[in-house]
């Protein structure tokens, strides 16, 4: 975290989806240390209990909250909020970091249950969870729900699969919910990070042929600032962030230029 990050998130309630992953895990322990209590939502409990300790090890605020969102229902998510505001009493940002993605396939050969896992944890699932939570992020003076989606001209080329055609849906649901809550105390925004080394990115990429990827923890910053009062310039916008450079990417416009995040 830089320090011009601050304390730009101090009082504020984050709920971070995946937050065990490669991006996840490194959001998370940044939204901390900009003075969040961060919500950990995951579906592996030991590495979700590694995050909340580091977080805790650097004298920050976080909760564990395990959930598969494969297998979660639209009444798990309002139990999720329900419990939210019992225990914490508000929420005032929303990261969504999880991601399904088994592997480049075509078509033709992709099992079905497999395509429709992708298109569920990576769409169906962000929808029903956001929707959970708008009651009670429409009830904060400043609130954002922030959307990590992938490069668009990359996953809707050949092999993508559900993951893919899930991404393009992400974009479209940024546009959406920022039409819907134009005039709200409510943020919608979306980042495309520049490609990073992860497991995910590892199913589609040979380690030691890929040259690009980075360390997820140089877009842990870009994070804090969506979630933050700053995030308001990239509101309603896909924001297209590389290590050294952020460009605002139109959601109407053409699709994104680079290599995104998987």
């Amino acid at each position: 975290m830089s320090d011009a990050a601050g304390q730009a998130l101090a009082g504020r309630v984050v709920l971070v989806t995946g937050a065990h992953g490669g991006l996840g895990s490194v959001a998370s322990r940044a939204c901390a240390r900009a003075g969040a209590t961060v919500v950990l939502l995951g579906r592996r409990v030991p590495k979700l209990n590694r995050v909340h300790d580091a977080i805790v090890a650097e004298g920050g605020e976080a909760l564990l909250y395990p959930l598969d969102l494969e297998g979660a229902s639209p009444d798990d998510y309002a139990e999720m909020a329900s419990r939210i505001e019992d225990e914490l009493g508000r929420l005032d940002g929303l990261l969504h970091c999880a991601a399904e993605f088994r592997g480049l396939t075509p078509l033709l050969h992709t099992d079905p249950a497999v395509f429709a896992r992708a298109i569920h944890v990576d769409l169906t699932a962000p929808a029903w969870l956001t929707q959970a939570c708008l009651p009670l992020l429409l009830r904060a003076e400043d609130a954002a729900v922030v959307f990590a989606v992938d490069d668009l001209a990359r996953v809707g080329q050949a092999y993508w699969g559900g993951y893919g055609i899930a991404e393009h849906g992400l974009a479209a649901l940024v546009r959406m919910l920022h039409a819907e809550l134009a005039n709200a105390r409510v943020r919608v925004a979306g980042f495309t990070p520049g490609p990073m080394r992860t497991a995910l990115r590892a199913m589609a990429f040979v380690e030691e042929d890929d040259q690009v990827a980075r360390d997820p923890a140089l877009y842990a910053d870009a994070c804090v600032t969506l979630l933050s009062p700053a995030g308001a310039v990239h509101r309603g916008t896909v924001w297209n962030v590389a290590p050294r450079e952020a460009i605002d990417l139109p959601l109407m416009g053409p699709p994104f230029a680079g290599m995104g995040g998987a």
